[in-house]
């Protein structure tokens, strides 16, 4: 009962983790519309949106990477296991994409942004390419 509570728990925190990574960086996108010709104030406000929708960002991560590590460590999950192994390389570079998003958020409180639009929107679509590539592993356990 334990296990699944604790698996419902992971579940739960992955799924609102993706969905503030799905988020951040269409403000980003916004952000760098509007940076040269919007007043300081709407730039102010979306930096704060950004800056706030991380910080809650951290602590769902936190969450949901304590529970899986967790869940692995108390039920010896992952042994002969290799599609575990590569679903967790992909949480790395998850977790990596999170980090970066920090970075860029820290560009933009400094009005330091080089980057246009164009390539937040594309940035935008590494958590969608990731999370399908780890719900199919997930999944069907291909190996």
């Amino acid at each position: 009962m334990f296990f699944l509570t604790l698996k419902t728990i992971h579940i739960i925190f992955v799924t609102s983790w993706f969905a503030m990574l799905f988020y951040l960086p269409r403000i980003y996108v916004n952000l760098a519309q509007i940076q040269h010709t919007a007043s300081q104030e709407t730039y102010d406000t979306l930096v704060g949106m950004a800056h706030r929708l991380l910080r809650f960002g951290n602590k769902l991560a936190t969450i949901a990477i304590v529970c899986g590590i967790w869940m692995m460590v108390q039920y010896h999950i992952g042994q002969g296991m290799l599609w575990l192994h590569i679903k967790l390389f992909f949480v790395l570079i998850l977790f990596a994409y999170h980090i970066y998003c920090a970075v860029i958020l820290h560009r933009f409180k400094r009005r330091e942004n080089q980057k246009s639009h164009i390539y937040y929107r594309v940035f935008n679509e590494i958590p969608v390419i990731l999370l399908i590539i780890i719900v199919i592993l997930v999944v069907f356990k291909p190996i």
